[in-house]
């Protein structure tokens, strides 16, 4: 997911991270390990170290101020707007952790930090998946009392429509594909809008036997299923608020129906977003998800150092894109011990790059690609981003260190202190035919580090002929509309795109899948394949993927995707993304959820009762 997770914006992430810690005690509906005088008590369950003390990087170890204490407002801050508030079209990672809020699907990540928090779990549904006819087949039974927050019972028709809705990409454009690529097995079905189906659910290979029970038919075994219904995409919805033209289709995302603990109170775009408790939601049926506080307020539209401003001020709470603090605000943080405690630097499990398109002409031939990769100075890149504790450590291939599979090797080396071989870059250049260089243009969001980091490329590439302009866009819009559509990207001649990327879940087709497969290039917007790469060996072994459950195989399929991206210089990363992010002290229930990289947002309250 983009960060985007941030798309999700995360754009993602979803993925393994390899720091070890524990469990958070039970995953009942509310945090199990109350708050003492003296401190953290410890959990009961789930590891000996659930609970730690408040200290630098403490989130990434376990649960800070562990507590089940209700009441109060939980403050929340944001740059810029979600890229949906739609959960069939929203691909921004923190936009997938604010889903938890008011989002249930089939299956969902659990409430814990490290490892045990990247495992798939029931939601709605009473249990996995049930695997038959080869792998080709799933079923699943409903949950007992779930309910809309009209009080309307959830039943397996509600979960069909939602992910019918998946197939409207004329409509509803900008989420992850997963559901439309694996079902439809030929039926070219058009989505609810266009469903000739008098009830709106002639989507045939999802069937809805009695109101408990979902079959899902694949054209192909997938193994990891479960996975995919962890995705917002997933989750179900009430027929009759989307296809009411007042509330339905497009406009969804300003009526969206909660399904979880809290519901939407109110939401203007790019301002505020505010959510109260869902009186019809019911703790009894839900182990993941939590309801604390009596409000949660986010406020959106802020500038980068403003919005740094406010948070270690403590009129914030949580900063929730998650992309860190800016340089000003770090180097408070890093100097303070009383802040820096409050702080963390998690590995988040994305990598942080650009996409070179070769369908921008500047950029067919991919010598002229590779004297980009050669000439970027990856330390100022770092720099751009935060260093080394709040931009990562300087990457070299596409697949982060997290991932399952992941295998170091640098096709692009930059000398010794990886500042670019300029030698190199326009040996390069000559071989594709322009030697005194040429001109092309980088794509970067308005807000957040991105322009820093387009700056940085475009003060590199300059030493060895390479003119590039920078092009910002607007951050809502950037990776769903504007290198989305690959139309646009080839008129604005946008040859070089700022982009980070997670895993949408925790395996290799989990990551690779959106941004490598030739078979998924969306052109109506929405595309996360940026540079459009359809490459048959990458397809194969993404194919490979899917079918097979050795995770051996699963390993090499991982290393000939990255391989073969890089060989190609689709992609030139440049760090193994790592984001400085503080939490206001009162904040209780603080942990890095690895499904995401950053901080659970549903599991936390606010000690104070303020």
């Amino acid at each position: 997911m983009s960060n985007r997770r941030s798309k999700v914006a995360f754009a993602a992430t979803s993925v393994v991270l390899t720091i070890a810690v524990a469990a958070c005690g039970s995953s009942s509906s509310s945090p199990s390990a109350a708050k003492t005088s003296g401190g953290v008590a410890p959990t009961t369950a789930g590891g000996d170290q659930g609970n730690v003390a408040a200290a630098f990087n403490a989130a990434t170890k376990g649960v800070v101020n562990a507590s089940t204490a209700k009441g109060g407002t939980l403050n929340l801050l944001a740059t810029a707007d979600f890229d949906s508030m739609d959960p069939t079209r929203t691909y921004y990672a923190y936009s997938w952790d604010f889903q938890r809020f008011f989002t249930r699907s089939l299956m969902g990540f659990d409430a814990k930090p490290g490892e045990d928090g990247t495992k798939a779990v029931p939601d709605l549904a009473t249990g996995k998946g049930v695997v038959t006819n080869g792998g080709k087949t799933i079923t699943y039974t409903l949950k007992d009392g779930i309910k809309f927050q009209d009080g309307t019972t959830i039943t397996s028709k509600d979960i069909k429509y939602g992910i019918e809705r998946n197939f409207a990409q004329d409509v509803l454009p900008g989420g992850p594909t997963y559901l439309h690529d694996m079902l439809d097995e030929g039926q070219n079905y058009p989505g609810p809008y266009k469903d000739t189906d008098p009830n709106k659910l002639g989507l045939k290979s999802v069937v809805t036997p009695d109101d408990k029970t979902i079959v899902f038919n694949l054209a192909a075994p997938y193994s990891d299923w479960d996975y995919i219904m962890t995705l917002p995409s997933a989750a179900p919805v009430e027929e009759k608020f989307d296809q009411d033209p007042n509330t339905g289709g497009a406009k969804y995302a300003n009526h969206v129906q909660s399904t979880g603990p809290y519901e939407i109170q109110s939401y203007e775009p790019n301002k505020s977003v505010v959510l109260v408790p869902n009186p019809n939601w019911d703790p009894s049926t839900d182990t993941i998800h939590h309801q604390l506080v009596n409000k949660i307020v986010l406020t959106e539209g802020l500038d980068s150092d403003d919005m740094d401003k406010r948070l270690l001020s403590g009129q914030g709470d949580i900063e929730i894109e998650s992309t860190g603090v800016q340089s000003a605000a770090q180097t408070q943080i890093l100097r303070d011990p009383n802040l820096k405690k409050s702080s963390d630097s998690p590995l988040t499990g994305f990598t942080r790059m650009f996409a070179l398109d070769p369908n921008v002409p500047e950029l067919s031939n991919v010598d002229c690609r590779k004297a980009i990769e050669y000439a970027a100075n990856k330390v100022d890149l770092q720099t751009a981003r935060g260093g080394p504790i709040g931009g990562g450590d300087i990457a070299t291939t596409v697949a982060p260190p997290t991932l399952p599979g992941y295998k170091s090797f640098n096709d692009y080396p930059s000398g010794s202190d990886n500042t670019g071989d300029l030698t190199q870059a326009k040996a390069e250049l000559v071989k594709c035919g322009k030697p005194s260089g040429f001109h092309t243009n980088i794509a970067t969001t308005n807000k957040g580090k991105g322009p820093k980091v387009a700056q940085a490329l475009q003060a590199a590439l300059a030493r060895v002929g390479i003119q590039a302009d920078i092009q910002q866009f607007d951050s809502s819009t950037y990776y769903s509309t504007v290198i989305g559509t690959p139309s646009n990207v080839h008129k604005k001649d946008l040859g070089i795109m700022v982009a980070g990327w997670g895993a949408d879940f925790p395996t290799g087709f989990g990551f690779f899948s959106a941004i490598s497969d030739g078979r998924k290039i969306l052109q109506a917007g929405g595309n996360s394949n940026w540079p459009e790469v359809n490459d048959p060996a990458i397809n194969a072994a993404l194919d490979d993927m899917t079918a097979t459950t050795d995770a051996t195989q699963k390993a090499k399929d991982v290393q000939t995707i990255d391989q073969a991206l890089m060989a190609g210089a689709y992609y030139l990363p440049f760090t193994y993304d790592k984001a400085l992010t503080y939490h206001n002290p009162r904040v209780t229930n603080v942990y890095i959820t690895n499904a995401f990289g950053m901080y659970d947002f549903d599991s936390m309250g606010v000690d104070d009762g303020k």
